[in-house]
């Protein structure tokens, strides 16, 4: 739960900018995904603080980085950070976020959730198969088919309700996944946090986002991901001010969180592809050896 709430304060100073135009475009102006409610929201704040406190990913060099500074920018990533949070979220994202969480309700608002999830397929398929992880890509075929059908356009996540969980990839972690050394850790301004190596995943990616055939691929990924980000904001609006007013250094908590959840998406798409051959190879050793035996039931 703690690394989840890390996750979605990481997640929030994604593409900030765009929630200035969202917020003109609501009525909000500049005044001066998706989770359901957690019944860890009921603990008191001393409780949450101490938890959180003792729960933040430790995080070094040699873990992340193969030795190398995984933060020489430090200086620089910290005023990027503090422009996004302190200025564009403050005046932008979270205004817009609760007139959003006011003007739909939380079923609206998780069913839209499940649709940026089902349009995001392309982009998970494409690095699922770029990964050898083919089992995981054929899920992904199946989850659209389901949930843009059965599920209208993805509104209902009916896939997940049928055994096919939620997963994801991204080229970034394809990347990783063929050796790619991250590089340092980087802030950019109306973005969200990166290494350099998922800098160029992150722009890669923008290109398989099925708005790009109509418009240009970062119009459509800026426009599809304001959306998002203020709806799952709308959302998570108390996990977000748990975690701002528990940590005591915000700056590092999202930076050891992100490149954590980095480090452990990349172990998970390592060990799901090496699980998925080592079935197939399994399942091959077990045809090669009943061959002989029906040979010599033809034989006989």
């Amino acid at each position: 739960m703690i690394h989840d709430k890390l996750n979605d304060r990481v997640r929030r100073s994604s593409l900030l900018s765009v929630a200035v135009t969202v917020a003109f475009l609501v009525g909000i102006g500049l005044p001066g995904c998706s989770s359901q409610n957690d019944p860890a929201q009921s603990r008191s704040a001393r409780e949450e603080q101490a938890a959180l406190a003792s729960d933040l990913p430790s995080v070094s060099p040699s873990d992340l980085s193969e030795g190398v500074d995984y933060d020489p920018w430090k200086s620089f990533n910290e005023g990027t950070f503090s422009f996004n949070f302190d200025v564009l979220d403050y005046y932008a994202l979270k205004p817009a976020a609760e007139t959003w969480s006011e003007v739909l309700p939380q079923p609206a608002r998780q069913g839209l959730a499940n649709a940026f999830d089902n349009l995001a397929m392309p982009k998970r398929f494409v690095n699922k198969v770029a990964q050898g992880r083919l089992p995981g890509a054929g899920e992904e075929l199946a989850r659209f088919l389901l949930n843009t059908t059965i599920g209208i356009a993805g509104f209902f996540d009916v896939a997940s309700r049928l055994g096919l969980e939620k997963s994801d990839a991204d080229t970034g972690q394809t990347l990783a996944v063929y050796g790619i050394a991250p590089g340092p850790y980087l802030v950019l301004p109306l973005l969200p946090p990166l290494t350099v190596r998922d800098a160029f995943g992150y722009a890669a990616d923008s290109f398989m986002d099925p708005l790009s055939y109509f418009v240009t691929p970062l119009a459509a990924d800026v426009g599809r991901s304001a959306a998002y980000q203020i709806n799952e904001r709308a959302d998570n609006m108390a996990l977000y001010q748990d975690v701002e007013d528990s940590s005591l250094d915000l700056y590092a908590a999202v930076r050891n969180g992100y490149l954590q959840r980095r480090r452990v998406a990349i172990q998970d798409a390592i060990r799901d592809r090496d699980q998925g051959w080592e079935h197939v190879s399994h399942h091959l050793e077990l045809e090669a050896k009943s061959i002989p035996a029906e040979d010599a039931q033809v034989r006989n």
